[in-house]
């Protein structure tokens, strides 16, 4: 019965996918990568839903709330007000200039050298991190879920190589065949079970707690695991709250602002307004988000205790304790979703990536549109591949797969938003100040991180990471200022507007935009 409820809701996503899709024009950029620049609000906000919560987000962060209570939802409600400065002050001035790649706005902004730089890093970023941690982790909750070494008679290094190549090609023959129209029709229906599901792993836990009652199992958790109740770290988590005003923000702004694999969707839309709307309705969501990826970690805390060794499998152990049979193949299908969301979206970021920015800037500058996407499927193709042999290799990663997944995007995310936001906000600064920010920045966190943390200084005494981020932040973002002080553009950086589509803001941007940072302030005065 599980494993016929998961066919059935996958291949029925499937389905809708192919419809929905088929009539799209392919062949050129903007109807691959963008998906013909006609994505409205509710699909760019399921779009972006999906692509940011996979298994290494529920599972990840659900076992840090195992450890650490409820704390850990900075990772989720912080994203609103990341995602409301987007939508007012990035995506403007990306759609205005009508990009499809965020380093082509570097480009322009800068020079060819600095979008290579850039594409590179985040190709670098997505297949030696995110994406072999996306399909381990995915692996790891199928396997855990439908007890796959049994299923199968083989040993759970063979399930695991098993699933995880299962995940990618069935991930892979969305984001490099369908383009991201199919990979955001698919996400769209896979946030509406991931919504609905999302909230029964937590009522089915409550109830289980309370017999039968969900007040009685919010009280009787609060009651025993007050500690888990606290939304302010102290210095010894692994959000201190300190960070929150650091290098959190940072992140959250990088990720929601500047992430190709992110961002992608919003510069598909249709219009501003569209797009806006979009990502003030994934904000919103986002703010229900610890409900779904934070508080079944505690839920699992009091039900399982000290007696699971590793946090991660907190949460595949409460589905498949907490949630009725005929539903577990259900909920499987749309993790399983979410799985694919995350992989096939960075994976189609990938082929964006290769094909706009590499492939015609620097192979052949004469190819054309039809050569440029088959270039992309062809690399997307060899990027599967090579992220489908690593996954199996992280096995052994340690615990608290968020934060260390977080941790080790840094090499990447500040020094690329360092020269966006610089670029974005003064006209003078030239392009050395780009690559002599961006390459110090991968440099000095590296040593930062990697060298200094762990065999010089000691992992105990050190900064946090996020406090590294932010002084490393501004460190480059004073270099770029100084730079262009001293050596100023000729000429003053004029973005001009292609009309691509229609920049007219939302009327009620504004408006929303302040309730939703509103809400999120009154939920840390609540809990603190």
């Amino acid at each position: 019965m599980q494993i016929l409820s998961f066919l059935g809701f996958t291949l029925l996503v499937a389905f809708i996918s192919y419809i929905k899709t088929r009539k799209t024009n392919e062949k050129t950029s903007d109807g691959y990568f963008l998906g013909g620049r006609s994505l409205t609000g509710v699909v760019i906000a399921g779009s972006l839903l999906l692509t940011n919560l996979s298994t290494e987000q529920i599972v990840g962060l659900n076992g840090a709330a195992f450890k650490e209570g409820i704390l850990v939802m900075a990772w989720e409600t912080l994203a609103a007000i990341a995602m409301v400065i987007t939508a007012v002050f990035l995506l403007p001035r990306y759609l205005k200039g009508g990009i499809t790649t965020v380093p082509q706005f570097l480009e322009r902004r800068y020079d060819k050298i600095t979008k290579t730089i850039t594409s590179a890093l985040f190709l670098s970023g997505y297949v030696i991190v995110l994406l072999p941690i996306v399909l381990y982790s995915g692996a790891l909750a199928i396997n855990t879920m439908f007890n796959i070494p049994e299923l199968l008679g083989v040993s759970e290094t063979s399930a695991l190589w098993i699933t995880v190549w299962g995940i990618g090609i069935i991930g892979s023959l969305y984001a490099i065949f369908g383009g991201l129209k199919a990979v955001a029709v698919s996400d769209t229906i896979n946030a509406i079970g991931l919504l609905i599901g999302g909230l029964l792993i937590p009522i089915f836990g409550l109830l289980a707690i309370g017999d039968g009652s969900v007040t009685e199992g919010i009280t009787t958790l609060i009651q025993t695991n007050p500690e888990k109740f606290k939304a302010l770290g102290g210095p010894e988590s692994s959000i201190p709250i300190g960070t929150i005003f650091t290098g959190m923000m940072l992140v959250q702004l990088f990720y929601w602002g500047t992430n190709q694999a992110i961002i992608q969707r919003a510069l598909g839309a249709k219009n501003l307004k569209e797009g806006q709307k979009g990502l003030l309705l994934d904000s919103f969501i986002k703010i229900l988000g610890p409900l779904s990826v934070v508080l079944p970690g505690i839920i699992a805390y009091h039900m399982f205790g000290e007696t699971l060794e590793n946090p991660d499998e907190a949460y595949p152990m409460l589905v498949t304790k907490v949630l009725p049979t005929a539903l577990i193949g259900f909920f499987a299908a749309v993790l399983f979703g979410a799985i694919l969301s995350s992989f096939n979206s960075a994976l189609n970021s990938s082929v964006t990536l290769f094909g706009i920015d590499i492939y015609k800037s620097h192979f052949k500058p004469s190819a054309s549109e039809r050569e440029v996407v088959k270039a992309g499927k062809s690399f997307g193709i060899l990027l599967a591949i090579l992220s489908m042999c690593i996954a199996p290799l992280i096995a052994n990663a340690p615990d608290g797969l968020f934060g260390y997944l977080q941790e080790v995007n840094g090499c990447y995310s500040i020094p690329i938003l360092t020269i966006i936001v610089v670029g974005y906000l003064t006209k003078y600064v030239p392009a050395i100040a780009a690559k002599i920010a961006i390459i110090s920045g991968v440099v000095l966190y590296s040593v930062s991180q990697f060298i200094l943390k762990p065999f010089v200084v000691g992992a105990d005494s050190y900064p946090h990471f996020l406090h590294v981020m932010a002084i490393l932040f501004v460190l480059n973002v004073l270099i770029m200022l100084l730079i262009g002080k001293f050596k100023p553009r000729k000429e003053a950086y004029v973005q001009h507007y292609t009309k691509q589509v229609d920049i007219t803001p939302w009327k009620y941007l504004n408006l929303v935009g302040i309730t939703i940072c509103l809400i999120v302030l009154a939920i840390y005065i609540y809990f603190a």
